[in-house]
């Protein structure tokens, strides 16, 4: 290898610092990434990072960042350059390996890249897509994972599906999981209360927070809901938290059908800044997604001291461990006696958060950060040996 700095690009169009769903997820994932990997790889690699968001320039540390004129917000002038401008950009910029942030690499790459691919929710769930989203994700990921020196998955689930779905050989697939912020973590009382009282919300309520699609199951959730408000009137408040991504319309026609509408609260998209404090705040943090590549909210809600109930489906078990409540997401009946349960026991709810902070330790973004540069060693050694 040779003597100078290796460069490493880093392709971080789906970075957005939005107040709305977009910048959740995969952006988050993202942010953390470019923000950490300078800290814990200072010598051994130079990054350039090529992104649309003129926001994150303030975030910057030890980054070379490579605005693109294109709108790149929107998927048509995200795919444009992704395809056709990003391989003359890494010539330009003399780039030594693409980091391909989120499951494509273009198809003319001048250099050898590794891929993050998180879900294949696409194939999984082609229904819950948008057709053209289903498509290009479909066609462009099987072509990119099989030409990329590594791909990086973010649980052991999506690793056995790019397996599985994509025949990658098992050797060529690494697992990196996701970190949890500092800042999730259990806040004082006082600043509890305070909280609650500017949200006017009540002592008690179970808390579910991510994007409105159907692929999160909120319509299960409002199902069980139902099925445990009628058997309980007393049975708290529902708050249903985050940003509307897509189909979500029947979420709100099923609230309306039940006879919910005072029963449940949909206070929108949460900013980032916020969610340590509705974690806090709720009493059960409910998270019975269909699928998930990782499934960030119940880390951080377990980080927070929350207890929580999550499914038994992909990669959530892997997140929560021994330490959250585990239900068939198919089956709301179920989803609604766990509630009912644990709601009524405040033992089970202090071993449950007691539980959820060990588990939320073993997670960090330092660790992505620093498993993902070894990762670039790797392959950047064996490209320049």
């Amino acid at each position: 290898m040779r003597n100078q700095a290796a460069h490493i690009g880093l392709n971080a169009h789906l970075l957005s610092l939005s107040q709305s769903y977009r910048g959740a997820g995969i952006s988050w994932y993202i942010f953390n990434l470019l923000t950490r990997l300078k800290q814990v790889s200072p010598d051994n690699f130079k990054y350039s990072a090529f992104l649309g968001d003129r926001a994150f320039q303030a975030q910057a540390s030890g980054l070379a960042l490579n605005f693109s004129r294109l709108p790149t917000r929107r998927p048509a002038a995200r795919i444009l350059w992704e395809q056709f401008v990003q391989p003359l950009a890494l010539r330009r910029a003399k780039v030594d390996l693409l980091h391909a942030l989120a499951f494509v690499a273009p198809l003319a790459a001048p250099c050898p890249f590794v891929v993050t691919v998180y879900d294949l929710s696409f194939l999984r769930f082609p229904e819950a897509f948008r057709p053209f989203n289903r498509w290009y994700l479909s066609r462009f990921t099987a072509n990119t994972v099989k030409r990329a020196e590594v791909v990086m998955t973010i649980s052991e689930s999506t690793r056995r599906d790019v397996i599985d779905l994509l025949g990658v050989a098992p050797d060529r697939v690494c697992t990196v999981y996701c970190g949890v912020d500092e800042e999730f973590k259990p806040l004082p009382e006082p600043e509890i209360a305070a909280f609650k009282a500017k949200q006017q919300l009540p002592d008690t309520f179970v808390l579910f927070l991510g994007t409105l699609e159907p692929r999160k199951n909120v319509d299960g959730l409002i199902k069980a809901y139902a099925q445990w408000k009628a058997r309980d009137p007393k049975a708290p408040l529902l708050v249903v938290a985050g940003g509307k991504g897509w189909y979500y319309d029947k979420i709100f026609q099923l609230v309306e059908s039940l006879n919910l509408t005072d029963s449940i609260r949909f206070p929108g998209y949460v900013p980032q800044a916020d969610l340590p404090l509705w974690y806090n705040a709720a009493s059960l943090f409910v998270y019975p997604s269909h699928f998930e590549g990782f499934g960030l909210p119940v880390l951080e809600a377990m980080a927070c001291g929350t207890p929580v109930i999550t499914s038994t489906v992909s990669s959530l078990p892997e997140v929560a461990g021994n330490a959250a409540q585990l239900i068939d997401p198919a089956e709301p009946a179920a989803l609604a006696e766990a509630m009912a349960n644990v709601m009524s026991q405040s033992d089970l709810q202090f071993d449950m958060k007691e539980k959820g902070l060990a588990q939320a330790a073993q997670f960090s973004w330092d660790k992505t950060a620093q498993q993902t540069a070894a990762i670039y060693g790797r392959v950047v050694s064996h490209e320049m040996a």
